[in-house]
């Protein structure tokens, strides 16, 4: 498995090889505990278990037939629900996995947890932020092996970013995106919530949350764009996850913007989520943690 990681592409869109999930039944257990923790956590809905169940089971039959290995982390009895969404916990660079510092108190324990199975399943890690440091996975974005994105919000700070930057090592550009305020430090706004790679320099964006600099960056290096509409954007029309160079998935109840990338040469295959997605905001791109792409 090094040597795996050793050859990591360092990409959002090429094929899937090796992926981390964890199950609704390890990360909300039963009915119970999501009757106990979904207000407090501050989904919008109560999500349903065993629709959970079901929803996941199709996401991970979508990824597998790209050829993807799930690796599946385990429960903990300090995690919440959300640890259903593994993207924020970890990222990856060149020598590994990183392990995360939540900027969601409630999801302290993750990263710790991830570190364990990561290291019992024989895949590297090439450190942590540590300290006052706070990164969470969905605000990192690595365009190519070279171009990594950033985002500075309220997830993700400017000591975390610091360490970021130390661990990927100089000969790798951060481009720093500072997020809007939008609707405020306990939303679930990422970088991932505005712009989903597609392909090679193929992003699909939503340009009215976007940071100028960051998006004119990207326009700079030759990125093309698929815009997500208005009316698309908060029901998760931005969150969607590449399982190949233009093969995706995206949640249900986004038809313009599965138009739109259809029109750029995109197969998007389309998921019922009203129980793993809607509730806590986290589409298929938070519901996976990819470690290796072809």
């Amino acid at each position: 498995m090094s040597a795996g990681m050793n050859e990591l592409k360092l990409n959002e869109y090429g094929r899937l090889k090796r992926v981390a999930l964890r199950r609704p039944e390890q990360a909300m257990l039963d009915q119970a505990k999501v009757d106990a923790e979904w207000k407090p956590l501050n989904y919008h809905t109560r999500p349903d278990f065993d629709r959970a169940v079901a929803e996941h089971k199709k996401l991970v039959e979508i990824i597998q037939g790209v050829g993807a290995e799930v690796v599946y982390l385990p429960a903990q009895e300090s995690l919440t629900m959300d640890s259903l969404y593994v993207r924020d916990a970890a990222t990856v660079c060149a020598r590994g996995v990183i392990l995360c510092n939540m900027g969601k108190p409630a999801r302290a324990a993750e990263p710790g947890v991830h570190g364990e199975a990561f290291k019992k399943a024989g895949i590297p890690v090439a450190g942590a932020i540590t300290g006052e440091g706070k990164v969470e996975g969905g605000d990192i974005i690595w365009l190519d092996q070279r171009h990594v994105g950033i985002a500075r919000g309220y997830r993700t700070n400017a000591e975390g970013i610091r360490q970021f930057k130390e661990i990927v090592g100089g000969d790798v550009h951060v481009e720093v995106a500072v997020l809007p305020h939008y609707k405020g430090q306990f939303d679930v706004f990422h970088l991932m919530s505005i712009i989903s790679p597609l392909d090679e320099k193929l992003q699909l964006v939503y340009s009215p949350l976007m940071p100028v600099t960051f998006r004119e960056w990207l326009l700079d290096h030759g990125h093309q764009l698929v815009e997500v509409p208005d009316e698309e954007f908060a029901s998760m029309g931005c969150n969607v996850l590449a399982i190949a160079p233009r093969e995706v998935v995206m949640v249900q109840g986004n038809p313009e913007t599965q138009r739109r990338m259809e029109a750029a040469g995109c197969k998007v295959h389309v998921i019922e989520a009203d129980a793993i997605s809607v509730p806590g905001e986290g589409g298929p791109t938070c519901l996976t943690r990819p470690l290796i792409r072809g």
